[in-house]
């Protein structure tokens, strides 16, 4: 009796552990998704709403599921604050805080810690260019994304079974 229960607590486990690793790969397109049109908020905010920085980040956040929402309001915080950061200290830090909680990649990440290099420092039209260039590469990413997850996310599922009951056999 002892065996058989550690048997589905292995197999429930193996389960968990590929279901977990395929949801990675079908919430990253959608995360990236929400992220291009989280810039391209910001663009337009910028261009044609002449709002502060700060304040575009935090109506923006608020429009983003948590995830990505906290990255927005991490970027904003110490804008608000004036505590001597740069937009683009700010948004690197943001990124370097958020990130763990994201089902991005470093591609994307890449992408983002791009952008900080230009957010702040210079005008509108030349911010607005930064963030279409962040939002086509991400585009492609978005793409890739989607590839990988046609690809690998059924994979992930039906591994994590097939390790347990392997794991399950053997033990028997």
């Amino acid at each position: 009796m002892l065996k058989l229960f550690g048997a589905i607590l292995i197999l429930a486990a193996c389960t968990m552990f590929g279901f977990t690793k395929a949801s990675a790969y079908a919430r990253r397109p959608r995360q990236i998704r929400q992220l291009i049109h989280a810039l391209q908020r910001l663009e337009t905010e910028m261009s044609y709403g002449y709002t502060p920085l700060p304040e575009a980040l935090l109506r923006i956040a608020d429009q983003l599921e948590p995830q990505l929402s906290s990255l927005f309001r991490m970027a904003a915080e110490p804008l608000l604050e004036a505590t001597g950061k740069t937009a683009g200290e700010s948004w690197r830090d943001a990124v370097n805080a958020c990130w763990k909680q994201t089902a991005l990649s470093s591609n994307e990440r890449e992408v983002l810690s791009q952008m900080s290099y230009t957010l702040g420092i210079s005008d509108r039209d030349d911010q607005a260019k930064h963030l279409r260039l962040a939002v086509s590469l991400l585009a492609a990413e978005e793409q890739s994304a989607w590839d990988d997850q046609r690809r690998y996310e059924k994979m992930w599922r039906s591994l994590g079974v097939l390790a347990g009951a392997f794991v399950v056999i053997l033990m028997y």
